[in-house]
């Protein structure tokens, strides 16, 4: 198994004999906390205000620090899976497409990713780099996840929805912590110590991993095996009224590359390995008034280089400064204003089988934003707001929503919202050129305008009794202008357009049902339907019916927490996904299983599989080039002290 070594080390040294721990072991048992408790987690995201997750007007699912170490996940896309309200699907080891309400394909682009409120959305092609983006499990305090547009205040591309990872503060981090689990599919270790000083706190961390290759269903080599090492740091501090935090993450990584064009006729080609490394460093200052406003300040830099042989190389530089002030309540009004400023420096090295034109290039976007939560009666809010942007492609683009929430009683909500979002158009959409030089055969997109989507959203919420709760969500969205393949002007080339249209709808649910004092369970389920049309006089000669995406029709979730006793854990997630039509994909089920047991306080052992229903499965691309997922087994150890 490769990069077994330090592994082997790292499992020596959380297992070795500790003194007594400087603290008490963090997890906690799922179960201590009580249905009516968990509906009082306090949520940001949603309105940038502080609020209980039962008050929260949207279709948001919260996926806690703690649920995320019961499942076992080894990276924060298998933390995802948790929320039913996404869908997840891999496409080669480390390589996932992450979507909510359709759209799912490898260039997704209508999800907006934070990061302790750092974007790390890529104006290359709108959408993620998953393997650029790793952050310790351990330290997540939640994930905040928001189907549904959420561009008034957050900004284009917070299209379909928004994961905001939220991590520890550093003084909830104290202490040193060891981590290390070695599998068949996957080995990796993290490192992490914390201290206090004066009026503060400040952590670092390490960590590193090593993807296995996968096979195709023919068996052929995938050549996805990679690996990746990352450290970064968070120091906390608060004197008075005032609360900084500085935080940075520096990382390097290698990965191969599929070729689908060889694994089709079942041939292994070697391309050589992308390789990508970068950083970032982000500052955020808060300073509270006594009559109950609240002024932030965020400003970061990020970097990131990335090489894909033979076709190009990418290295980008990006500057972001956001500023939002939550006003005192006025009466019945709580206002919040605020702006965003994000400067990106772009230069790419070009092959002669792919030209992005120009090489270089220098872009920028502003925004100013105000929302208004008018409280109507004690029952009845209405908010509405509005987000004015101006991006380098296509000027000005507006971003309204209006959103009213009732609740009939204490213990539940009903609301709904009208929103427009817009996904603004990247360089892939613009620039992209084959071959790099004349005579092209694709030309850019040199008019390729922002796609629209036009949103409606319905949902209901209650806290039934102590041991039942649960949320029901209805939407239906219309977009313009997506993304089509054309004829250009002299009919010699084709050119990116706006030639399509589409519709959605479909039903989110979920629910908990406390069955024991220790034994919780979560049900959840899904149904989405969408259609896709080209404009009139539109013939589309690509496939951008598979550019545009797919998603399952239905999904099912189960998943059971069972505190075996004080030391013992027993946790089982059952999920159900529905066929892909394009591409097309079979339905599948996996069941993941996870034991764990603490010999001592702040030692724990676990072992778990993944994929356990079947030898392997695919989730995505077309057969035979998509890979197969196996059956995973694994052991994981974590010492705290």
């Amino acid at each position: 198994m490769a990069n077994s070594g330090w592994i082997a080390v790292a499992l020596a040294a959380v297992l070795a004999p500790a003194a007594a721990p400087v603290f008490a072991d963090p997890s906690q048992d799922l179960t201590s906390m009580s249905l009516e408790e968990l509906s009082d987690v306090r949520v940001t995201t949603v309105s940038l205000r502080s609020e209980r997750l039962a008050d929260a007007p949207a279709a948001v699912f919260v996926i806690s620090g703690e649920d995320i170490r019961r499942s076992g996940a080894a990276n924060l896309p298998e933390a995802l899976r948790l929320a039913p309200n996404l869908h997840v699907s891999m496409h080669y080891n480390g390589g996932y497409i992450v979507t909510a309400r359709g759209f799912a394909s490898s260039s997704g682009n209508k999800m907006l990713v934070l990061l302790d409120g750092r974007s790390v959305y890529t104006p290359f092609f709108s959408g993620v780099f998953w393997d650029a983006n790793d952050v310790p499990l351990e330290s997540i305090e939640r994930i905040e996840v928001i189907s549904g547009p959420a561009g008034t205040l957050w900004g284009t591309n917070a299209v379909n929805g928004v994961i905001n990872v939220i991590t520890r503060r550093a003084a909830d981090t104290r202490g040193a912590l060891l981590s290390a689990s070695a599998g068949n599919l996957r080995q990796d270790g993290v490192a992490r110590y914390g201290a206090s000083f004066a009026g503060g706190a400040w952590r670092i961390y390490g960590m590193a991993l090593h993807n296995e290759g996968t096979d195709t269903a023919r068996g052929t080599p995938m050549d996805d095996d990679g690996h990746k090492t990352q450290a970064g740091f968070r120091v906390d501090w608060e004197r008075g009224n005032d609360r900084v935090t500085l935080q940075g993450d520096a990382y390097r990584a290698r990965r191969g590359q599929p070729q689908p064009g060889m694994l089709s006729v079942g041939v292994r080609f070697d391309l050589g390995n992308v390789t990508l490394s970068g950083g970032n460093l982000m500052a955020h200052w808060t300073r509270s008034f006594a009559d109950g406003g609240q002024l932030q300040l965020r400003a970061y830099y990020d970097r990131t280089e990335r090489t894909i042989p033979p076709t190009l190389q990418e290295t980008l530089d990006i500057g972001d400064v956001q500023l939002q002030y939550m006003l005192p309540a006025l009466g019945r009004h709580a206002l919040v204003a605020g702006g965003e400023y994000r400067y990106a420096d772009d230069h790419v090295v070009n092959s002669k089988y792919i030209g992005v034109l120009p090489s270089d290039l220098k872009m920028r976007w502003g925004s100013l934003f105000v929302q208004d939560a008018v409280t109507l009666s004690p029952a009845l809010q209405l908010t509405a707001g509005i987000r004015l942007e101006h991006n380098s492609y296509t000027g000005s683009e507006s971003l309204p929503s209006l959103r009213l929430a009732w609740k009939p009683g204490a213990d539940s909500l009903l609301w709904g919202a009208v929103s427009r979002t817009v996904r603004a158009p990247s360089r892939l959409d613009r620039d992209l050129y084959i071959p790099s030089v004349p005579p092209y055969q694709l030309a850019g997109g040199p008019n390729f305008e922002s796609e629209i989507g036009r949103f409606f959203e319905l949902g209901y919420r209650r806290q039934a009794d102590a041991r039942i709760s649960y949320s029901v969500n209805l939407y239906r969205a219309v977009y313009d202008q997506l993304h089509t393949l054309e004829l250009g002007p002299t009919r010699r080339y084709v050119v990116f357009a706006n030639g399509m249209e589409a519709a959605t709808r479909g039903i989110e649910l979920w629910g908990q049902f406390q069955a024991t004092r220790h034994w919780r369970i979560t049900l959840a389920a899904t149904g989405h339907h969408q259609e896709f049309w080209l404009k009139p006089g539109v013939t589309d000669l690509g496939r951008s019916l598979n550019l545009q995406g797919q998603a399952p029709r239905h999904t099912l979730q189960l998943r059971s927490a069972w505190q075996l006793g004080a030391n013992m854990e027993l946790d089982l997630a059952l999920r159900h996904v529905g066929k892909l039509w394009t591409p097309a994909v079979p339905n599948y089920e996996a069941l993941d299983l996870r034991f764990a047991w603490r010999p001592r306080p702040g030692l724990e052992v676990a072992v778990g599989g993944t994929n356990l229903l079947g030898p392997s499965h695919a989730e995505f691309f077309e057969e035979p080039t998509r890979a197969q997922i196996e059956r995973g087994v694994y052991v994981k150890v974590s010492s705290r002290f």
